[in-house]
């Protein structure tokens, strides 16, 4: 089953090091803990829709695209998940 913590997380994570960003540097910018941020991107933790804003803000990111390509990641294992499920 695929969670959207994690696929906010992965698209976050990607975005980041896309940009060539640290941690620290983007944590710094959307004033939550480094710690914290490293969570969301592990998808341990499911961020509030203020600290995602400021995460997404921080890396120059739109909120809805963020959304979008979550939606796109969901869709991608859902069609992997169906299809296995479908053979069986």
């Amino acid at each position: 089953m695929a969670l959207v913590r994690e696929a906010v997380g992965l698209t976050l994570r990607t975005a980041r090091t896309s940009q060539g960003r640290t941690l620290r540097d983007v944590a710094r910018a959307a004033r939550v803990s480094l710690g914290y941020l490293s969570e969301v991107e592990r998808g341990q933790k499911e961020a509030s829709s203020e600290l995602l804003n400021a995460i997404c803000a921080a890396l120059g990111l739109s909120l809805s695209g963020v959304f979008n390509d979550v939606s796109i990641e969901l869709s991608r294992h859902e069609s992997v998940t169906l299809t296995v499920v479908d053979a069986a």
